[in-house]
Protein backbone atom coordinates (compact mmCIF):
# COMPACT_ATOMS: atom_id res chain seq x y z
CA UNK A 1 0.00 0.00 0.00
CA UNK A 2 3.01 2.24 1.03
CA UNK A 3 4.34 1.39 -2.43
CA UNK A 4 1.56 2.40 -4.40
CA UNK A 5 1.11 5.64 -2.41
CA UNK A 6 4.13 6.79 -3.50
CA UNK A 7 4.14 5.58 -7.26
CA UNK A 8 0.58 7.82 -6.91
CA UNK A 9 2.65 10.82 -5.04
CA UNK A 10 5.26 10.73 -7.73
CA UNK A 11 3.47 10.66 -10.78
CA UNK A 12 1.35 13.66 -9.13
CA UNK A 13 4.51 15.51 -8.66
CA UNK A 14 5.38 15.23 -12.21
CA UNK A 15 2.17 16.01 -13.65
CA UNK A 16 2.00 18.83 -11.80
CA UNK A 17 5.61 20.33 -12.55
CA UNK A 18 4.59 19.73 -16.42
CA UNK A 19 1.39 21.90 -15.57
CA UNK A 20 3.31 24.22 -14.30
CA UNK A 21 5.49 24.11 -16.80
CA UNK A 22 2.94 24.91 -19.19
CA UNK A 23 1.96 27.81 -16.74
CA UNK A 24 5.13 29.33 -16.73
CA UNK A 25 5.86 29.51 -20.53
CA UNK A 26 4.63 33.02 -21.05
CA UNK A 27 7.28 34.05 -18.57
CA UNK A 28 10.04 32.18 -19.73
CA UNK A 29 9.84 33.75 -23.35
CA UNK A 30 9.47 36.92 -21.59
CA UNK A 31 13.17 36.43 -19.95
CA UNK A 32 14.12 34.91 -23.21
CA UNK A 33 13.19 38.30 -25.23
CA UNK A 34 14.71 39.96 -22.42
CA UNK A 35 18.37 38.01 -22.39
CA UNK A 36 18.39 38.38 -25.80
CA UNK A 37 18.36 41.78 -26.49
CA UNK A 38 20.79 41.98 -23.65
CA UNK A 39 23.13 39.86 -25.69
CA UNK A 40 22.29 41.91 -28.53
CA UNK A 41 23.02 45.08 -26.59
CA UNK A 42 26.27 43.72 -25.33
CA UNK A 43 27.71 41.25 -28.16
CA UNK A 44 29.43 42.94 -31.63
CA UNK A 45 27.32 41.23 -34.78
CA UNK A 46 29.71 38.55 -35.54
CA UNK A 47 29.49 36.95 -31.81
CA UNK A 48 25.74 37.70 -31.94
CA UNK A 49 25.60 35.29 -35.08
CA UNK A 50 27.70 32.51 -34.17
CA UNK A 51 26.53 32.34 -30.35
CA UNK A 52 22.62 32.93 -31.20
CA UNK A 53 20.69 30.23 -29.42
CA UNK A 54 19.11 27.40 -31.56
CA UNK A 55 18.08 24.74 -29.23
CA UNK A 56 14.45 24.43 -28.11
CA UNK A 57 13.18 22.77 -24.16
CA UNK A 58 12.13 19.06 -24.73
CA UNK A 59 8.75 20.08 -23.49
CA UNK A 60 8.00 22.41 -25.77
CA UNK A 61 9.35 20.07 -28.31
CA UNK A 62 6.73 17.87 -27.25
CA UNK A 63 3.90 19.91 -26.44
CA UNK A 64 4.46 21.35 -30.45
CA UNK A 65 4.67 17.24 -31.24
CA UNK A 66 1.38 17.02 -30.05
CA UNK A 67 -0.47 20.05 -31.59
CA UNK A 68 0.96 19.16 -34.91
CA UNK A 69 -0.31 15.75 -34.46
CA UNK A 70 -3.83 16.96 -33.57
CA UNK A 71 -4.01 19.70 -36.15
CA UNK A 72 -2.95 17.31 -38.88
CA UNK A 73 -5.45 14.37 -37.62
CA UNK A 74 -8.24 16.13 -38.97
CA UNK A 75 -9.76 16.17 -35.78
CA UNK A 76 -10.02 19.79 -36.09
CA UNK A 77 -11.89 21.53 -39.64
CA UNK A 78 -10.22 23.64 -41.69
CA UNK A 79 -12.51 27.09 -40.46
CA UNK A 80 -11.54 25.96 -36.86
CA UNK A 81 -7.59 26.10 -37.60
CA UNK A 82 -7.90 28.94 -39.63
CA UNK A 83 -10.06 30.87 -36.27
CA UNK A 84 -7.35 29.42 -34.52
CA UNK A 85 -4.69 31.22 -36.48
CA UNK A 86 -5.97 34.14 -36.64
CA UNK A 87 -6.39 34.71 -32.88
CA UNK A 88 -2.70 33.86 -32.27
CA UNK A 89 -1.99 36.49 -34.86
CA UNK A 90 -4.09 39.03 -33.06
CA UNK A 91 -1.94 38.13 -30.05
CA UNK A 92 0.72 38.92 -31.81
CA UNK A 93 1.98 35.19 -32.53
CA UNK A 94 2.11 34.32 -35.98
CA UNK A 95 4.37 31.20 -36.34
CA UNK A 96 2.76 27.73 -36.70
CA UNK A 97 4.94 26.83 -33.98
CA UNK A 98 2.79 28.80 -31.63
CA UNK A 99 -0.53 27.93 -33.08
CA UNK A 100 0.86 24.03 -32.58
CA UNK A 101 1.71 24.80 -28.81
CA UNK A 102 -1.64 26.19 -27.86
CA UNK A 103 -3.24 22.94 -29.47
CA UNK A 104 -0.77 20.82 -27.62
CA UNK A 105 -1.22 22.81 -24.24
CA UNK A 106 -5.22 22.55 -24.42
CA UNK A 107 -4.92 18.69 -25.43
CA UNK A 108 -2.16 18.61 -22.61
CA UNK A 109 -4.09 20.32 -19.72
CA UNK A 110 -6.91 18.64 -20.58
CA UNK A 111 -5.92 14.89 -19.94
CA UNK A 112 -3.13 15.96 -17.29
CA UNK A 113 -5.54 17.87 -14.99
CA UNK A 114 -7.79 15.10 -14.56
CA UNK A 115 -5.46 12.49 -14.06
CA UNK A 116 -3.73 15.27 -11.34
CA UNK A 117 -7.37 15.67 -9.57
CA UNK A 118 -7.75 11.52 -9.58
CA UNK A 119 -4.37 11.09 -7.89
CA UNK A 120 -4.91 13.54 -5.57
CA UNK A 121 -8.29 12.47 -4.12
CA UNK A 122 -6.83 8.98 -4.24
CA UNK A 123 -4.38 9.29 -2.03
CA UNK A 124 -6.43 11.54 0.31
CA UNK A 125 -9.24 9.56 0.31
CA UNK A 126 -11.72 12.65 0.34
CA UNK A 127 -15.45 11.88 0.02
CA UNK A 128 -16.29 14.00 -3.03
CA UNK A 129 -18.04 13.11 -6.41
CA UNK A 130 -14.67 12.21 -8.46
CA UNK A 131 -16.24 12.03 -11.54
CA UNK A 132 -17.30 15.77 -11.18
CA UNK A 133 -14.27 16.59 -10.14
CA UNK A 134 -12.29 15.19 -12.75
CA UNK A 135 -15.02 16.76 -15.27
CA UNK A 136 -14.40 20.30 -13.77
CA UNK A 137 -10.78 19.88 -14.19
CA UNK A 138 -10.67 18.77 -17.28
CA UNK A 139 -12.95 21.57 -18.63
CA UNK A 140 -10.49 23.99 -17.00
CA UNK A 141 -7.94 22.28 -18.81
CA UNK A 142 -9.55 23.50 -22.31
CA UNK A 143 -10.38 27.07 -20.58
CA UNK A 144 -6.47 27.72 -19.39
CA UNK A 145 -5.07 28.42 -22.71
CA UNK A 146 -7.95 30.51 -24.16
CA UNK A 147 -7.60 32.55 -21.33
CA UNK A 148 -4.03 32.93 -21.52
CA UNK A 149 -4.30 34.12 -25.37
CA UNK A 150 -6.92 36.01 -24.60
CA UNK A 151 -4.87 38.25 -21.82
CA UNK A 152 -1.17 38.23 -24.03
CA UNK A 153 -3.60 39.19 -26.98
CA UNK A 154 -5.16 42.07 -25.18
CA UNK A 155 -2.13 43.10 -23.67
CA UNK A 156 -0.39 42.80 -27.14
CA UNK A 157 -3.24 45.36 -28.25
CA UNK A 158 -3.08 47.55 -25.51
CA UNK A 159 0.74 47.72 -26.54
CA UNK A 160 0.23 48.66 -30.46
CA UNK A 161 -2.50 51.63 -29.15
CA UNK A 162 0.33 53.10 -26.97
CA UNK A 163 2.98 52.91 -29.08
CA UNK A 164 1.25 54.04 -32.50
CA UNK A 165 1.42 57.84 -31.85
CA UNK A 166 5.32 57.78 -31.66
CA UNK A 167 5.59 55.35 -34.26
CA UNK A 168 3.79 57.77 -36.46
CA UNK A 169 5.85 60.67 -35.13
CA UNK A 170 8.69 59.26 -36.66
CA UNK A 171 7.00 57.96 -39.62
CA UNK A 172 5.89 61.81 -40.31
CA UNK A 173 9.91 62.32 -39.80
CA UNK A 174 10.62 59.84 -42.24
CA UNK A 175 7.92 61.03 -44.88
CA UNK A 176 9.22 64.53 -44.52
CA UNK A 177 13.25 63.88 -45.36
CA UNK A 178 11.97 62.28 -48.33
CA UNK A 179 11.71 58.55 -48.05
CA UNK A 180 8.38 56.61 -49.41
CA UNK A 181 6.12 54.40 -46.93
CA UNK A 182 7.34 51.54 -47.39
CA UNK A 183 10.63 52.41 -46.44
CA UNK A 184 9.82 54.85 -43.43
CA UNK A 185 7.55 51.57 -42.39
CA UNK A 186 10.84 49.58 -42.36
CA UNK A 187 12.92 52.21 -40.41
CA UNK A 188 10.17 52.82 -38.29
CA UNK A 189 9.53 49.34 -37.41
CA UNK A 190 13.48 49.30 -36.97
CA UNK A 191 13.62 52.29 -34.51
CA UNK A 192 10.74 51.58 -32.24
CA UNK A 193 11.79 47.98 -32.09
CA UNK A 194 12.56 48.38 -28.23
CA UNK A 195 10.12 51.23 -26.68
CA UNK A 196 7.19 50.05 -28.79
CA UNK A 197 7.53 46.02 -29.77
CA UNK A 198 3.88 45.52 -30.39
CA UNK A 199 3.28 48.63 -32.89
CA UNK A 200 6.75 47.92 -34.45
CA UNK A 201 5.66 44.47 -35.08
CA UNK A 202 2.25 45.80 -36.50
CA UNK A 203 4.14 48.52 -39.25
CA UNK A 204 6.93 45.71 -40.11
CA UNK A 205 4.12 43.40 -41.09
CA UNK A 206 2.64 45.94 -42.95
CA UNK A 207 5.12 47.03 -44.89
CA UNK A 208 6.50 43.21 -45.92
CA UNK A 209 2.73 42.67 -46.85
CA UNK A 210 3.49 46.03 -49.22
CA UNK A 211 6.11 44.51 -50.84
CA UNK A 212 4.26 41.23 -51.49
CA UNK A 213 1.18 42.31 -52.70
CA UNK A 214 -0.44 43.30 -56.15
CA UNK A 215 -2.33 45.82 -54.45
CA UNK A 216 -0.66 47.99 -51.95
CA UNK A 217 -3.64 49.37 -50.53
CA UNK A 218 -4.89 46.24 -49.64
CA UNK A 219 -1.57 45.74 -47.18
CA UNK A 220 -2.75 49.10 -45.27
CA UNK A 221 -6.53 47.85 -45.09
CA UNK A 222 -4.87 44.75 -43.71
CA UNK A 223 -3.50 46.48 -40.52
CA UNK A 224 -7.11 47.08 -39.35
CA UNK A 225 -8.31 43.33 -39.89
CA UNK A 226 -5.63 41.76 -38.28
CA UNK A 227 -5.63 43.97 -34.56
CA UNK A 228 -9.41 44.78 -35.03
CA UNK A 229 -8.70 48.12 -33.86
CA UNK A 230 -10.55 51.04 -34.67
CA UNK A 231 -7.48 53.30 -34.70
CA UNK A 232 -5.60 50.68 -37.03
CA UNK A 233 -8.28 50.69 -39.20
CA UNK A 234 -8.59 54.19 -39.68
CA UNK A 235 -4.98 54.75 -39.80
CA UNK A 236 -4.75 51.99 -42.55
CA UNK A 237 -7.86 53.53 -44.23
CA UNK A 238 -6.35 57.25 -44.29
CA UNK A 239 -2.84 55.93 -45.51
CA UNK A 240 -4.64 53.96 -48.46
CA UNK A 241 -6.84 56.94 -49.39
CA UNK A 242 -3.48 58.93 -49.15
CA UNK A 243 -2.09 56.44 -51.77
CA UNK A 244 -4.92 56.41 -53.92
CA UNK A 245 -5.48 60.22 -54.29
CA UNK A 246 -2.10 61.83 -53.77
CA UNK A 247 -3.20 63.52 -50.81
CA UNK A 248 0.23 65.06 -48.41
CA UNK A 249 1.05 62.06 -45.94
CA UNK A 250 2.50 64.00 -43.21
CA UNK A 251 -1.04 66.24 -43.10
CA UNK A 252 -3.15 62.74 -42.63
CA UNK A 253 0.02 61.48 -40.25
CA UNK A 254 -0.50 64.52 -38.29
CA UNK A 255 -4.11 64.03 -37.71
CA UNK A 256 -4.03 60.18 -37.11
CA UNK A 257 -1.44 60.74 -34.28
CA UNK A 258 -3.70 63.56 -32.99
CA UNK A 259 -6.41 61.67 -32.84
CA UNK A 260 -4.84 58.39 -31.38
CA UNK A 261 -3.67 60.75 -28.71
CA UNK A 262 -6.75 62.20 -28.00
CA UNK A 263 -8.28 58.64 -27.98
CA UNK A 264 -6.34 57.47 -25.20
CA UNK A 265 -6.84 60.34 -22.93
CA UNK A 266 -10.12 60.59 -23.59
CA UNK A 267 -9.90 56.68 -22.19
CA UNK A 268 -7.81 57.56 -19.21
CA UNK A 269 -10.10 60.71 -18.14
CA UNK A 270 -13.32 57.86 -18.65
CA UNK A 271 -11.14 55.63 -15.96
CA UNK A 272 -10.72 58.58 -14.07
CA UNK A 273 -14.25 59.61 -13.62
CA UNK A 274 -15.63 56.18 -12.14
CA UNK A 275 -12.48 56.56 -9.32
CA UNK A 276 -15.21 58.53 -7.29
CA UNK A 277 -18.10 55.76 -7.65
CA UNK A 278 -15.28 52.70 -6.96
CA UNK A 279 -14.12 54.27 -3.84
CA UNK A 280 -17.80 54.31 -2.13
CA UNK A 281 -17.32 51.06 -0.75
CA UNK A 282 -13.91 51.39 0.49
CA UNK A 283 -15.40 54.73 2.11
CA UNK A 284 -18.28 53.25 3.77
CA UNK A 285 -16.42 49.93 4.55
CA UNK A 286 -13.30 51.51 6.30
CA UNK A 287 -13.61 55.82 6.46
CA UNK A 288 -17.26 56.00 7.86
CA UNK A 289 -16.93 53.37 11.01
CA UNK A 290 -13.63 55.49 11.96
CA UNK A 291 -15.39 58.76 12.01
CA UNK A 292 -17.98 56.93 13.97
CA UNK A 293 -16.00 56.01 16.33
CA UNK A 294 -14.56 59.58 16.63
CA UNK A 295 -17.45 61.49 17.11
CA UNK A 296 -19.47 58.93 18.93
CA UNK A 297 -17.08 57.62 20.92
CA UNK A 298 -16.49 60.51 23.86
CA UNK A 299 -20.50 60.72 24.20
CA UNK A 300 -21.09 57.12 24.17
CA UNK A 301 -17.81 56.95 26.95
CA UNK A 302 -19.53 59.52 29.05
CA UNK A 303 -22.81 57.87 29.20
CA UNK A 304 -21.11 54.92 30.23
CA UNK A 305 -20.10 56.76 32.86
CA UNK A 306 -23.07 58.17 34.03
CA UNK A 307 -24.51 54.81 34.84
Amino acid sequence: MNTLFAWELAVGLCLLCAVGGVLMMPAGQRSARVEARIRSVSMPANQQREDAPTSIPIWIRLLDVVGRTILGSGLLSAKAIEDLRQTMAAAGHRNGLALSLFVGAKLVLFVALPALAWIILSAASLQVPTVLVMGGCGITGLMLPDLMVRSIRKRYLKGVETGMPAALDLLIICAEAGLALEAGLERVAEEARDGARAAANELRITASEMKMLADRRQALVNMGKRTGLDSMTRLGGTLAQSLKYGTPLTQALRVLAAEMRQTVLTRFEAKAAKIPVLLTIPMILFILPCIFVVVAGPAAVQLMAAR
